[in-house]
């Protein structure tokens, strides 16, 4: 009988503090690490099933939610990319026939990149089963314990919104 074991873990960036740090520096490192956790499970599996990356995922998912199409620019701006990672993946997907430019009437120089038929098929695909990989990997907390976490976040969101002013270091 063979047993499975559980390769450890690589260091993460919580590993790295003691209680010695400010609970406020743990508790971002603990956010953090399970971010880039869930982040590289998804990247994983989209690779996998998908044979698809993450950044092309996040294309097509801005594109499905908005079917008439977005600007290559407003792509860039949405996704927090340059411009040429934006044209890079959209080359991909249009080789792939996922999306497609097309022209904007009144300006000449501007193209809307939208899915396609095949695209949103594939998307709708790839979105369900993304929707199953985040479910499953949140069971292991109870419903409360979903809702709790997902209330005291939106409070995070919200306290880091009312001071979106870095403040400045005081000098030496």
């Amino acid at each position: 009988m063979t047993t499975s074991r559980r390769r450890p873990s690589a260091p993460d960036h919580e590993s790295r503090l003691s209680e010695a740090h400010h609970e406020s520096l743990r508790l971002w490192l603990r956010l953090l690490t399970c971010t880039m956790l869930i982040e590289q499970r998804v990247r994983t599996r989209l690779r996998e099933r998908f044979a698809i990356s993450l950044p092309r995922f996040d294309l097509m998912a801005q594109l499905e939610r908005n079917p008439q199409g977005l600007k290559m620019g407003e792509l860039s701006r949405r996704l927090m990319v340059t411009g040429g990672n934006v044209t890079g993946i959209t080359d991909q997907l249009v080789g792939e026939g996922l999306v497609e430019r097309r022209p904007i009437p009144g300006d000449r120089r501007a193209f809307a990149v939208r899915l396609t038929a095949k695209g949103k098929r594939t998307f709708d695909a790839m979105a369900s089963a993304h929707e199953r990989w985040v479910i499953e990997m949140f069971a292991g907390m109870s419903r409360s314990e979903r809702d709790r976490l997902h209330a005291l976040l939106g409070r995070v969101k919200d306290t880091l919104q009312a001071h979106d002013t870095p403040e400045t270091e005081e000098a030496a």
